[in-house]
């Protein structure tokens, strides 16, 4: 319901924020920097305090769960059965016997699980009832409008992508097998119509076929598995390398970032830490040596303050480096930035879309549950499917597109009816422009000059 209620707000205005954007009357509506108005200023949303209480809850439930002792029971009771099959193999004379010694060992074992399994019962009641409490019965907002009713391969693709972002491949193949079943008996009257066909237009990521899009993915993981588990930077570095053209194509610092890491790893005694600490020190500047020729002078104040930070070995911690040295989100920092450059070269974005759905949709329940309290006390309804009367506030980072209000007709731009630019930098609807032109030449609403409609151009936002 979160997802879908996030994309219908999405499918229907085209973007992630419903606030209108007007552009000021005295420019013309042009697009200049100094008319032209984003939605990218909102403040940052507060974190909800239920879910703070949800997660101490939840920490609770884990700690009481590890230190009960229902396994490690159940493993002593099986060691003990185990014990006594061996022995009455060895001397069945002794069955009698080992029978009665081991009846009482069980019934202990047996008494020692039944109460771990209390105490694990009573912690998951309280962690049921403090979720009752804490997520109380309320209706969910909904819509005679379903924006999704004729989107299921968007959804579709949705959960693919994510399920290959989280490294489920197993699932995402069977998810992707399934699909295609479905399409192709959907399509079998269609001649030339493959199962497989189906499969790689469900991603329908610039053609590229399922098979290479996992493939792709099994690799991501591979490196930050490494990356995260053994510190092990040598796969990340190599791939930067194998990729160092489209990556500086961007200007992207990933490579320099994985080098810098691995001499900060090298400086503080690398895969030996408890090692004597001038042996690290002395990998480390030898790596520099090696490497950090090919990042001259891009990043040349960069590698002088890893040189410096040499002079201030025995008292690192005080010196102007420190932050550099002893930076506890290093490996994080570094992850996140390789994810970030692996997607974005595969044009996929950071953030798996169906996180950010979901996230954004999360956000948005609250302020459209109590629109619709509010619609239903006052008796009125919203007719318009194209945009909500309030504004649904979102982070920064979850606002992708700029809003244009046409200046002539007041109304927001749509897919149906985009901002067209006019020749000399003025910007209206689509559907302004064919009222005021009419087929032929018109005159700007805003300025003297004259123009065609074919000579204006679609604005993307």
């Amino acid at each position: 319901l979160v997802f879908i209620c996030y994309f219908s707000i999405y499918l229907n205005t085209g973007t992630s924020t419903i606030a209108p954007v007007w552009l000021s009357p005295y420019h013309g509506g042009n697009l200049s920097n100094s008319a032209f108005i984003t939605t990218h200023d909102f403040p940052e949303i507060a974190c909800f305090t239920t879910m703070d209480l949800v997660q101490k809850e939840h920490e609770r439930l884990g700690k009481k769960i590890k230190a009960a002792q229902g396994i490690k029971n159940v493993q002593t009771t099986i060691d003990l059965l185990q014990s006594a099959r061996d022995a009455i193999a060895s001397d069945p004379s002794q069955t009698s016997m080992t029978l009665a010694k081991l009846q009482n060992s069980v019934k202990s074992s047996f008494d020692s699980i039944n109460d771990s399994l209390k105490d694990t019962h009573s912690s998951l009641n309280k962690y049921s009832k403090a979720l009752d409490k804490l997520f109380k019965d309320r209706p969910l907002p909904s819509t005679e409008h379903d924006a999704l009713a004729s989107q299921e391969h968007l959804i579709n693709r949705a959960i693919a992508m994510h399920l290959l972002r989280e490294g489920q491949f197993s699932v995402a193949a069977t998810f992707l097998s399934e699909m295609a079943e479905k399409r192709a008996m959907e399509s079998q009257q269609q001649a030339g119509t493959s199962a497989s066909e189906n499969a790689a237009t469900l991603l329908d990521i610039d053609e590229v076929p399922s098979s290479e899009v996992r493939k792709q993915f099994a690799t991501m993981y591979y490196i930050l598995h490494e990356m995260k588990e053994n510190n092990n930077l040598l796969p990340a570095i190599q791939w930067s390398r194998d990729n160092r053209e489209a990556l500086e194509a961007r200007g992207s610092n990933l490579e320099f970032e994985l080098c810098r890491l691995q001499f900060v790893w090298l400086f503080h005694g690398g895969p030996d830490k408890q090692g004597p600490i001038p042996t690290g020190r002395q990998e480390a500047l030898e790596y520099a040596r090696r490497e950090f020729q090919g990042f001259l002078p891009r990043y040349l104040r960069e590698v002088q303050q890893l040189m410096g930070a040499m002079a201030f070995c025995p008292n690192l911690q005080d010196s102007p480096y420190r932050a550099i040295f002893n930076n506890p989100s290093a490996w994080e920092d570094v992850a996140h930035s390789f994810t970030r450059e692996f997607c974005s070269l595969l044009g996929l974005s950071a953030d798996s879309p169906l996180y950010v759905a979901a996230t954004a949709g999360a956000i948005a329940l609250p302020t459209l549950l109590k629109l619709q309290t509010i619609m239903k006390a006052k008796r009125t309804e919203w007719t318009t499917e194209n945009e909500l009367p309030v504004e649904i506030p979102l982070p920064p980072s979850y606002l992708f597109h700029s809003i244009f209000v046409c200046p002539v007709s007041k109304e927001q731009t749509t897919d149906d009816n985009p901002p067209m630019m006019m020749p000399c930098g003025h910007v209206i609807a689509e559907e302004s422009l064919k009222r005021l032109c009419k087929g032929s030449r018109f005159k700007c609403p805003y300025c003297p000059n004259e123009s065609h409609p074919r000579e204006a151009k679609k604005v993307f936002l």
